[in-house]
């Protein structure tokens, strides 16, 4: 059972500890300064945030395992863009949105997801940064265009554990892309979804995709689910190909889990499209599938269900190592926690600033 976890917030870095049944944060890292990504590197214990400073900037520090201090390294930067180019986008570091680890057999490697849309690699953990130019210069980014955000931006990076060349990402709104050459070349893997919000002709188009959320099964790698815009995907063929799932009170959402090793196992918030973006009914619920999405269960257990307005991003329910131990989160800073796969849910007592991030620190 996970001992600790990682909030990353408007206003800080908050570490939870577990102290009997219950968490109990500490102060805040970085106090006052918006978080927006945060990752444990299980591979050595590091440590990594991403703040987003507004006027000063990305910035991305490091503390190592057994160390209280964090270290400033360097932040993906953009090259230059060429004069004459036809691309609307400001080629700039605007967000770190995401930080994934690479393979156990790649020590030092970290990937970043980015706004305006770009993939970075380091090899060096993140002392350099270098821009992925295959996706980038990929001809179908031009079709890509913001969602929640107003550029597009890489939020899901899915490592393959059996092969580290092998990655997933998944941009909004550009669509979900595979390499098995660690960068080298990408394949636009989006058959099955469609985008309902695009004229009917142009929805099963793969680069206007918004996959809002893509996780993969760790024990069965080639199973991959998405909270999509439009509703939710799931793939048994490592997104060769994808089947849309129906589920109860609303498959709109932003953030989904799946068990570690079981790939028929998974995890939903549900929430009001389009505009309105918060819990059905004002009840905050989670749905959960046991049967690869053939039928749901939905979990209200000590979940708040009247005037509940909190809506629960993307990267803001976890799923522990043990399968069991879930983490969930809102934009009104409201925290849960569930020790039994969403039976039953428990409300952290203190009050946090708008969660981006949440995570266990599995050892």
């Amino acid at each position: 059972m996970a001992e600790r976890a990682l909030l990353a917030t408007r206003k800080g870095l908050f570490e939870l500890t577990r102290q009997g049944d219950g968490w109990e944060p500490g102060r805040p890292h970085f106090p006052g300064d918006p978080v927006s990504a945060v990752l444990h590197d299980a591979r050595d214990g590091t440590l990594y945030a991403a703040l987003n400073l507004g006027h000063f900037g990305a910035k991305l520090h490091r503390r190592d395992a057994g160390s209280d201090a964090w270290t400033e390294v360097a932040v993906p930067v953009y090259p230059p863009k060429p004069e004459g180019l036809d691309d609307p986008l400001d080629w700039s570091l605007k967000q770190i949105w995401t930080l994934a680890a690479g393979g156990p057999d790649q020590p030092g490697v970290l990937w970043a997801g980015t706004l305006p849309g770009g993939l970075f690699r380091s090899a060096d953990r993140g002392a350099s940064w270098q821009l992925v130019e295959s996706l980038w210069h990929a001809p179908e980014r031009t079709q890509w265009f913001g969602g929640g955000y107003d550029t597009p931006g890489i939020h899901s990076i899915c490592v393959d554990p059996r092969d580290s060349n092998s990655v997933l990402v998944a941009v909004s709104c550009g669509g979900t892309w595979l390499t098995t050459d660690g960068g080298a070349t990408w394949q636009l893997r989006t058959k099955g979804m469609a985008a309902r919000y695009m004229p009917p002709e142009l929805a099963e188009q793969g680069a206007v995709q918004d996959p809002h959320r893509v996780v993969r099964c760790a024990g069965v790698p080639d199973v991959l689910w998405c909270q999509h815009h439009n509703g939710i995907w799931r793939s048994r063929d490592n997104a060769a190909t994808w089947e849309e799932i129906a589920a109860p009170l609303s498959t709109f959402g932003f953030a989904v889990a799946v068990h570690p090793q079981d790939g028929d196992t998974a995890w939903f918030v549900p929430a009001v499209a389009d505009q309105q973006r918060v819990p059905v009914e004002a009840a905050l619920a989670v749905n959960r599938t046991s049967d690869g999405g053939a039928s749901f269960v939905t979990q209200r257990h000590g979940l708040p269900q009247q005037h509940c307005y909190d809506l629960v991003y993307r990267h803001c329910l976890a799923i522990a190592a043990d399968g069991r131990s879930l983490l969930m989160a809102s934009t009104t800073g409201g925290v849960w926690f569930s020790g039994d796969s969403g039976e039953h849910w428990h409300a952290l007592a203190a009050r946090f600033p708008l969660v981006y991030y949440a995570t266990f620190v599995d050892n």
